[in-house]
């Protein structure tokens, strides 16, 4: 099986074409196997890609648990530089489909090999599916909405879907980072049946906020796209910071955009081929 080990801002995939597949082949299996850091190639997921039309592109994700995901912003760009890098695709825009819906990757590297890649993540909605069926779903475009906040395991967080679940806390900043303690308690609270990633935010000025993560079927790791999207989603809707800011997080940097006129998001960050092999 061939397959390339990519990462973007150091979250971390092996990225394998659907038809290296065998027939039948346990898909959830396998994310595990190959995600293994000390019996496999190692990474914080699985993306299977099926080549489309020269205008688009499939995408299955699989965390290093096996669960599959919805959507991963830092995944789209990692793919996008898949199709770019291996002839899919002459196209500077195309789209990259998955269960979180369609997504548009943009190439911002004028020649070479893609590196610097711009997503169009879509409208967040201040809401995820929750145990209570009375959750009102909020949309971003209602300007001036309050956010929805709710009390979890004594955490206050803010729904944000971003065709994936988010739990955005937002933190003062000198205060500690809890990732480690309260993220586990939040991915698998029985407040989300679906498990959710959840983000622990500082704002540090109007165009910048530090950001740490635990990705529900990962663990803490070194970034997240649409994570990245959500905090910045809480951010600009309680008017913390500007349309534009930068998003630092344990692996780099990320830069998100709110488009005013639509209320979509854009992530754009470098995304890497680390390796290629066979295993």
């Amino acid at each position: 099986m061939r397959f390339s080990k990519m990462q973007a801002c150091g979250n971390d995939f092996v990225i394998v074409e659907e038809r290296e597949l065998t027939a039948g082949e346990d898909r959830e299996e396998l994310a595990r196997r190959l995600c293994d850091r000390h019996y496999g190639i190692g990474g914080d997921g699985l993306l299977i890609l099926r080549k489309g039309t020269p205008a688009k592109m499939d995408m299955e994700i699989y965390n290093a648990d096996g669960s599959r995901a919805e959507i991963c912003g830092n995944g789209v760009r990692c793919a996008g530089k898949y199709a770019w890098d291996h002839g899919w695709t002459k196209e500077k825009q195309f789209q990259i489909e998955s269960d979180g819906g369609l997504k548009t990757a943009e190439r911002l590297t004028p020649e070479g090999k893609a590196a610097v890649i711009r997503v169009d993540m879509g409208i967040p909605w201040f809401e995820i599916r929750t145990s209570d069926e009375n959750a009102t779903v909020w949309s971003l475009a209602s300007a001036g909405i309050r956010l929805p906040v709710k009390i979890v395991n004594g955490w206050r967080v803010i729904c944000v879907s971003m065709g994936n679940p988010h739990a955005v806390v937002l933190l003062r900043q000198k205060d500690e980072w809890p990732v480690l303690t309260a993220g586990p308690l939040l991915e698998k609270a029985e407040e989300f049946p679906d498990g959710t990633n959840a983000e622990f935010v500082k704002v540090l000025d109007r165009k910048r906020i530090s950001m740490r993560v635990w990705e529900r079927g990962v663990g803490e790791t070194l970034a997240c796209g649409s994570g990245a999207c959500a905090a910045a989603a809480v951010c600009m809707q309680k008017g913390l910071t500007d349309d534009e800011i930068t998003v630092t997080l344990l692996g780099g940097e990320l830069k998100v955009y709110r488009q005013p006129s639509t209320g979509r998001y854009f992530l754009t960050g470098q995304a890497v081929t680390v390796f290629e092999g066979v295993t």
